[in-house]
């Protein structure tokens, strides 16, 4: 069993669960305002420097889940392909180019905002957006999208899948109480912002 399902985080697909993927074929597009699109693929990623982010996916649906994150800064992967200066926002597309959405640049050029490709050292799986994800940490969670297939470079916002249901577009976590799943699930009062810190410490 994975330390995520140990921890009893709760899988959800708003688009359907994909089913087993293969990791070891996996691609990811980069487009829109660059000088050098290109596809990378899974060993391609795995090559890049790795990024440890200690941090918490918090979810709208108030949980929160903390780890060590590891994958590739997205601020890398803009510099890789030479992200241009008309770029505002970054769209990921999750598979099946079904779900989608969007954070602005200086989001997405913070230390921690990544595409993950594990938790607490192990391979993420299927179940919590493997083989690689979004990890905002600054954000609510449904920013952070799953399995991703596809990041698009733009110089104007769009409404992604949550936001076109009247989630708001910019995701800011707010004040109240989430369920730690690092302690059972226990509930803990947030200030709003990333969670670093519980207000019960």
């Amino acid at each position: 069993m994975s330390r995520l399902k140990d921890l009893r985080v709760p899988i959800f697909w708003a688009e359907g669960h994909p089913g087993t993927l293969d990791r070891e074929s996996w691609k990811i597009e980069i487009s829109g305002f660059c000088k050098h699109p290109r596809i990378f693929t899974w060993p391609e990623l795995a090559a890049m420097p790795k990024t440890i982010a200690d941090g918490r996916l918090t979810s709208v649906t108030r949980f929160s889940v903390g780890g060590r994150w590891g994958g590739v800064k997205v601020s890398d992967i803009l510099g890789a392909v030479g992200a241009g200066p008309e770029v505002r926002y970054v769209c990921f597309w999750s598979h099946r180019k079904i779900y989608d959405t969007s954070i602005p640049l200086d989001v997405a050029m913070r230390e921690k905002t990544l595409l993950a490709y594990e938790f607490d050292a192990e391979l993420l799986e299927e179940d919590y957006g493997g083989p690689v994800r979004a990890f905002v940490p600054y954000l609510w969670g449904y920013k952070s999208a799953k399995s991703i297939v596809k990041v698009e470079l733009m110089d104007h916002y769009v409404a992604g899948f949550w936001e076109k249901r009247g989630y708001t577009d910019d995701a800011q976590i707010i004040a109240g109480k989430v369920r730690d799943m690092n302690q059972s699930g226990r509930l803990r009062p947030i200030p709003g912002g990333e969670v670093i810190k519980f207000l019960d410490e």
